[in-house]
């Protein structure tokens, strides 16, 4: 049962200045970060992105988009992807997630959409919405990409074909050989500053390091992993999506 109580506001190109995006509200280290990602939401929001948070304070937000200009590599015509759905701990069992996803669900329906379709992990996994809410909301896995991507989708239209990857992400390879390679974008507050500091951790530690950064939608759609928010490689193989600080880049990769 969802509370009649939950207010929810979609972030538009009027109101985005004075409202909070969730993540990294007071984090003074990613504050142009936090700046980056409103900057990135605003030239989304002209290809049809959402932002919907629930009048909490801290983290209970979705955002989705139509897959054809999601920054994924997947083919979905006709589906929205949903790109980041986040219900904090301190919020958990209050029913934030449910009405966020139906605010979701509800906008595919009443645009005669085919589906809906979200990437996960094949366990649960930092910075990645947790399968099991979505099968719960009856979706159904239809890809999987290396190492442990997968894509899960709901139909609403019963005669549509599946969604899947596209190929240049499903083997967990990129096109640098040689050190570490990390891709990002702005879609995350968190990305510019921890880049960063992961070029000076392996800079420090004697690792080489390419850093780059996923400027436009097509880039995106042809990159080599299907979390394009982040993915670290070495040596040519993936090797996370996770954001590291220096204590998990230390546990990651030890001394170089």
């Amino acid at each position: 049962m969802i509370p009649m109580s939950i207010s929810i506001t979609t972030l538009t190109d009027t109101n985005i200045e004075k409202e909070h995006i969730c993540c990294a509200i007071s984090d003074v280290k990613c504050r142009a970060g936090y700046n980056a990602k409103k900057r990135w939401l605003q030239d989304q929001f002209r290809d049809g992105y959402k932002f919907k948070k629930v009048e909490v304070r801290g983290k209970a937000f979705i955002e989705y988009v139509p897959a054809e200009n999601a920054w994924v590599p997947l083919v979905a015509p006709g589906y929205l992807l949903i790109n980041c759905f986040w219900v904090s701990g301190q919020h958990k069992g209050k029913g934030y997630g449910k009405a966020l996803y139906l605010e979701c669900e509800n906008e595919a329906k009443m645009e005669g959409k085919n589906g809906i379709v979200v990437v996960t992990g094949n366990s649960k996994q930092a910075y990645m919405s947790d399968r099991r809410f979505f099968q719960n909301q009856g979706f159904e896995l239809c890809d999987t990409a290396q190492p442990y991507f997968e894509l899960w989708y709901k139909s609403l239209n019963e005669n549509i074909w599946k969604p899947e990857f596209r190929d240049c992400c499903k083997t967990g390879e990129c096109d640098v050989k040689e050190g570490l390679a990390v891709y990002y974008t702005d879609a995350c507050p968190f990305t510019g500053y921890y880049t960063e500091e992961l070029e000076r951790m392996a800079c420090e530690k004697g690792y080489k390091i390419s850093k780059i950064k996923l400027e436009s939608r097509e880039m995106a759609q042809n990159h080599f992993s299907p979390h394009t928010i982040y993915s670290l490689f070495q040596d040519g193989k993936f090797l996370t999506h996770q954001i590291l600080n220096e204590k998990s880049f230390e546990k990651l990769l030890g001394g170089g």
